[in-house]
């Protein structure tokens, strides 16, 4: 049996505990701390809930910016601008399967092209998501 993550992680930052119940039509996902409380609906479908999509979309681009702004750091590199990332998220259907793909289009206002791509890249290589989507999921990556 391969090892666990955590049995390879020199040290664990944080683990974040959620219990999800029902899946996409009207199921509920709450942590254990209880500040996160969410009810799921059916993406593309009227609903009062949030779907995995929205919640993935929503968690990578807060991983992606972190990484972002200490690549930035890192480089001793300041942004003029608050940088900003649109993620969109496909859920998709091939062969009878579904998979995911996804689009990351990050806007450096005030950075030249190079230096933004360089960041960007740095970034992508960085940050907790895209690894673990690494080779999985076709990423798209794009500098407004």
């Amino acid at each position: 049996m391969p090892e666990s993550p955590a049995s390879l992680a020199e040290r664990v930052l944080y683990t974040a505990r959620v219990q999800a119940t029902g899946g996409r039509d009207r199921g509920t996902a709450r942590s254990s701390d209880r500040s996160f409380d969410i009810t799921f609906s059916v993406p593309g479908l009227c609903g009062s809930g949030s779907n995995p999509e929205q919640l993935l979309a929503a968690a990578w681009s807060a991983s992606f910016l972190s990484s972002l702004k200490l690549v930035a750091a890192q480089m001793g590199v300041g942004f003029l601008y608050e940088p900003a990332i649109d993620i969109e998220i496909d859920l998709c259907t091939r062969g009878g399967g579904r998979f995911l793909q996804t689009r990351i289009s990050v806007n450096l206002a005030g950075l030249d092209r190079q230096l933004s791509e360089t960041i960007v890249d740095g970034a992508h290589e960085l940050c907790p998501f895209c690894k673990a989507t690494r080779g999985r999921v076709n990423v798209t990556l794009s500098v407004a």
